[in-house]
């Protein structure tokens, strides 16, 4: 990162993979990285475990498959403070397996309220960045056991805040992986669904239509 003043927290969530101990040999040779291993929780317990020990007053979050460009927390801090933001987002790309662009960029709307996140997560998991300075730390809901727990943790975090605001710039790439739910959208209306309906509580008509928009 071309923003030099930051700590990666990694969380090794049950992996079976040699992943932790690659992780450990960076963290001997940068001290702004710590490993932490815990038994497999899914995304939201991991999430929380490494927000619990931040010690930064910005939390950004970063699964293990996706890539920050070099700008990204120099660019998205600058747009932060130019906007005496709370939480801000960006554009991103998509890559397959082969960490191959293969679909158009996802452009970051200028801003997003509440209730635009009501009816859509505009913000990308991977993009965001939180200023916890005002409301303090944030938590994902575990509840929701790992499927639109990240929807819901920016949601949460916008209601708050009012609105977020987008940056143009692409700052990261998504990785799209066709054997995983999130890269599937026929796994998940039934979730998505019970999100509007049971998470927000939005009633059988308005989750209905909010689901055929998503």
């Amino acid at each position: 990162q071309t923003y030099p003043c930051w700590e990666m927290i990694i969380i090794g969530d049950g992996s079976t993979d040699n992943s932790a101990w690659i992780a450990q040999e960076y963290a001997t040779r940068d001290a702004r990285i710590q490993l932490l291993r815990q038994a497999n929780g899914g995304s939201a317990s991991a999430r929380n475990n490494g927000i619990r020990q931040a010690r930064g007053r910005y939390i950004a979050l970063l699964d293990a498959d996706d890539v920050w460009e070099p700008r990204f927390l120099e660019s998205q801090l600058a747009l932060l403070k130019a906007k005496g933001a709370v939480v801000v987002y960006a554009s991103y790309d998509r890559i397959n397996e082969r960490s191959e662009v293969f679909l158009v960029p996802v452009k970051a709307r200028p801003q997003v309220t509440y209730k635009q996140m009501r009816r859509r997560n505009y913000i990308a998991c991977l993009t965001g960045l939180y200023d916890t300075s005002q409301y303090g730390k944030i938590y994902l809901r575990e509840e929701l056991r790992s499927i639109r727990d990240d929807y819901a943790y920016w949601l949460d975090i916008v209601r708050l805040a009012g609105v977020a605001y987008g940056n143009p710039e692409i700052l990261a790439r998504y990785r799209v992986l066709r054997s995983s739910t999130t890269g599937n959208k026929s796994k998940l209306v039934k979730h998505q669904f019970l999100f509007y309906y049971k998470y927000q509580k939005l009633g059988l008509l308005r989750s209905c239509w909010y689901t055929l928009y998503w």
